[in-house]
């Protein structure tokens, strides 16, 4: 590393390569300087001969002491400059790093989210199959009991059915349909407000189909509790009825036809 003296100094030094027998004194031109030790001035003695060379001697010293001074103050801003520099450094790389786990965090967060997320959905599909299967078992249960004690019409149109689609699984399916994930992340107050009242108005227009649905099912519970009564009541006075003749095969005048019942059963469903 070069060091760049200052201009009073190297022409200091020069005048001290070109000094001879002879010294001149000149008077120096004033100039900042740094902090210096207070040296005496030599003193003349009086009445004796006057050493040049000691008094050449000690101006060296002053000026070697000077420039050595300057040298140390020179070094020393150096130092201290370097050692800013490497707390900056320091301060950069703990930034830097900090700025790492903080992303390091907010990944393993958002991987954590969406496992929970697919085990919830995977979860919730499970407990559909299972649910759905407990209901045909139910409904197969159902359907072959009813079978019994109506002639076996109810299993019969079951097998006719075959593959077609029953009403919870209608129900299911259109759930499936309406049902969409919402993402409002990215959406504004004005637009979060317009989804609401969307949402809103299809409530309303789903409850108003639940109602009619519920009047029509009070309906048709009516008919089927008629129905039942008209079959017990016939039962009862099967065996005191007659049977009388009609198109070539005999009827009984109370029974209600079976096509009535099975109609009115497949209507509910």
């Amino acid at each position: 590393m070069l060091l760049r003296l200052p201009t009073h100094a190297i022409h200091l030094l020069r005048r001290m390569e070109e000094f001879g027998e002879h010294v001149e004194e000149e008077e120096e031109r004033p100039r900042p300087r740094p902090t210096m030790p207070q040296l005496a001035p030599p003193k003349i003695p009086e009445g004796e001969r006057v050493d040049f060379d000691d008094i050449h001697r000690k101006r060296m010293e002053k000026d070697l002491l000077e420039l050595q001074t300057l040298i140390d103050v020179h070094f020393e801003q150096r130092k201290k400059e370097e050692e800013e520099l490497i707390g900056l450094k320091d301060r950069i790389e703990n930034r830097r790093a900090e700025r790492a786990e903080q992303q390091r965090f907010r990944t393993e967060k958002e991987r954590e989210r969406q496992a929970r997320m697919a085990e919830e959905k995977m979860r919730k599909e499970e407990e559909e199959a299972k649910k759905r299967a407990d209901d045909d078992a139910k409904k197969k249960k159902v359907l072959s009991n009813m079978g019994a004690h109506f002639g076996g019409y109810l299993v019969k149109a079951e097998q006719k059915r075959g593959k077609k689609q029953t009403g919870r699984e209608m129900k299911r399916k259109i759930l499936a349909e309406r049902y969409k994930p919402i993402n409002v992340d990215h959406m504004s107050e004005s637009q979060l407000k317009d989804r609401i009242k969307e949402f809103t108005d299809w409530m309303y227009q789903l409850e108003s189909e639940k109602f009619e649905l519920m009047e029509k099912m009070k309906t048709q519970r009516y008919e089927i509790n008629v129905l039942y009564n008209r079959i017990s009541h016939a039962q009862k006075f099967k065996k005191g009825a007659g049977k009388g003749r009609v198109g070539g095969r005999w009827k009984s005048p109370l029974i209600l036809p079976s096509a009535l019942i099975r109609n009115n059963y497949l209507s509910l469903i």
